[in-house]
């Protein structure tokens, strides 16, 4: 016996072809999964995708997940254009591990990198403060460099 309740449900509202909001979560004894695919414009579920997609695993525009695939997205790991997560890996990264073009963490590798531990061609680490990251963090992430 399962304890969770599965939860399936998609709005009759569409939009380019897709439902505003589709909700799956728990079991699929039906299908034979374990897991709900909520697939709609707004998606929330153990697996979601979607324009906005929250869930176990997420893929799509805005997302959020504990697994994070999206333009910009938020999870324990995220992979996307802006990426924020415990790992990081995107165009700007920031994470307690991030790979990126840039990327900000406690352990950084990026062309501009900002970390702990950060490795690239320019960089701000406790062992080193390269002059074009430092304006570069300084310009759009100012709350990173306090004092100088």
């Amino acid at each position: 016996m399962n304890p969770v309740k599965p939860i399936r449900w998609q709005s009759t509202k569409m939009l380019l072809g897709r439902p505003l909001l589709s909700v799956a979560i728990g079991p699929d004894p039906g299908r034979g999964e374990m897991r709900g695919h909520a697939r709609g414009v707004i998606a929330v579920g153990d697996i979601a995708a979607g324009w906005l997609a929250l869930g176990g695993v997420a893929v799509g525009g805005l997302t959020f997940g504990g697994v994070s695939l999206g333009v910009v997205g938020l999870g324990g790991l995220c992979i996307g254009g802006v990426a924020v997560g415990g790992a990081a890996l995107g165009g700007i990264a920031v994470g307690g591990a991030a790979i990126g073009i840039v990327a900000v963490g406690g352990a950084a590798l990026g062309y501009f990198a900002y970390g702990g531990v950060a490795l690239g061609k320019y960089v701000v680490s406790p062992l080193g403060r390269d002059t074009e990251a430092m304006d570069l963090f300084r310009r759009f992430l100012p709350w990173l460099i306090s004092g100088g």
